[in-house]
């Protein structure tokens, strides 16, 4: 049996408050101005949250007393539709620059908060999305179109469904809205996302632990190269880089700009340190740590020594003066020196000697089957080898 589509208030979730509570789990804002005198009525707009991560932005036009939490019935093309109020006051603002709505007409009304049978029809149409994707995909299959439709949106009033689906290419989906219209009866409207998108909808854990930042408070994708992993000196292993969707994990540009910051004080890669002893080549670095490690072979590991990018920095200058310190360790600080054996010092002959000979071990008198002799061979009995000889005089006979 389906589970039944609800909207909850943010009151019967643990943390609740109007700043504070979470609507179907996903895209909620944290508002920390709801406590600030006048903060609802700096504005009309009220951010407004639909199923999953789809939200749009309204106008209280008849000063509705809305607060985080209220389902409202909202202006719709055509008729209206069902959600809950997410977000009010001045960061309403600041979510509507995030975004990038075009014209002030995507900006509809909020008609009321919802009444009994606005619920009901909700209920009702909800309880249509599962079987209507499934049946979609068949007839998409049957067209052999070359999509995936992940999910079905119904309106609140049941007059219109969104149909998300994802396709590599470009798909004429003509005959499929004819068809879709002629099953289900109802308005059809295509949208296409992406793998992230489709990961935010259906949500999930993360291998962090935690749930997926596109299902919880991320709106906008920006683009992730494999720059940024190389800025963080992280392995690029495309399992490990890649998230639920398959692509590159958006929380590899969350620190990306700091690691750049750090980068810039460690010397460059290329830099040999030139001391009395050897030449120096950089092996590897810690970067948030600002401590670089080198190496006196280019290619191996050989020799290391760590010390830090301020004191690399210093042996760079004296090496453009013409000068080289005794060691890379700065003055009056030397590496700890393992204790060293000096294998010489024994006896050579330690290797020859013979091993020591294992002693047998004594038999156990309480062992009963090591007293016991062996049992010797009974002789054969004379009729036995009678036989024997008289075979074998045939034998030469027939010969």
């Amino acid at each position: 049996m389906e589970k039944e589509y609800e909207i909850r208030t943010g009151c019967d979730r643990g943390l609740c408050h109007q700043a504070i509570g979470r609507q179907d789990r996903q895209l909620n804002t944290y508002d920390w101005l709801a406590d600030v005198p006048g903060n609802q009525e700096s504005t009309d707009l009220v951010e407004v949250q639909f199923k999953h991560t789809r939200k749009g932005y309204y106008h209280n036009v008849n000063n509705l007393q809305l607060k985080k939490g209220d389902i409202v019935a909202v202006e719709a093309n055509p008729g209206h539709d069902i959600g809950v109020v997410t977000l009010t006051g001045r960061l309403v603002k600041l979510q509507l620059k995030k975004a990038n709505l075009k014209s002030a007409d995507d900006i509809k009304r909020v008609y009321r908060l919802a009444r009994q049978i606005d619920m009901d029809k909700f209920r009702e149409a909800k309880a249509r999305e599962h079987e209507t994707m499934i049946e979609s995909r068949q007839i998409a299959k049957g067209l052999g179109l070359d999509m995936k439709i992940g999910d079905v949106e119904y309106q609140g009033d049941g007059q219109k469904a969104i149909f998300y689906y994802i396709a590599d290419e470009r798909v004429d989906f003509r005959q499929l809205i004819k068809d879709l219209a002629a099953a289900f009866h109802v308005r059809i409207e295509m949208k296409q996302i992406g793998a992230r998108q489709e990961a935010g909808r259906i949500g999930g854990t993360g291998p962090c632990g935690r749930e997926l930042c596109c299902a919880t408070w991320m709106k906008n994708f920006v683009s992730v190269s494999t720059n940024a992993a190389r800025f963080q000196d992280i392995s690029l292993n495309p399992q490990k880089l890649a998230g639920m969707c398959a692509k590159l994990k958006c929380c590899l540009n969350y620190e990306v700009d700091d690691y750049i910051e750090a980068g810039r004080r460690l010397p460059s890669r290329e830099v040999v340190l030139q001391t009395l002893d050897s030449d120096y080549h950089l092996f590897k670095s810690d970067i948030l740590a600002g401590l670089v490690t080198y190496s006196t072979d280019k290619n191996l590991a050989a020799n290391l020594e760590t010390i830090t990018a301020e004191r690399a920095r210093q042996i760079i200058e004296m090496n453009r003066r013409g000068e080289k310190p005794e060691s890379l360790q700065e003055s009056g600080k030397q590496k700890p020196q393992k204790p060293h054996v000096d294998l010489a010092q024994g006896d050579i002959n330690r290797f020859d000697k013979a091993k020591k000979k294992k002693k047998k071990k004594k038999a156990d008198p309480s062992n009963k089957d090591e007293q016991q002799p062996k049992k010797e061979a009974k002789p054969k009995k004379d009729g036995q080898q009678g036989k024997k000889d008289d075979q074998q005089g045939k034998k030469d006979e027939k010969k």
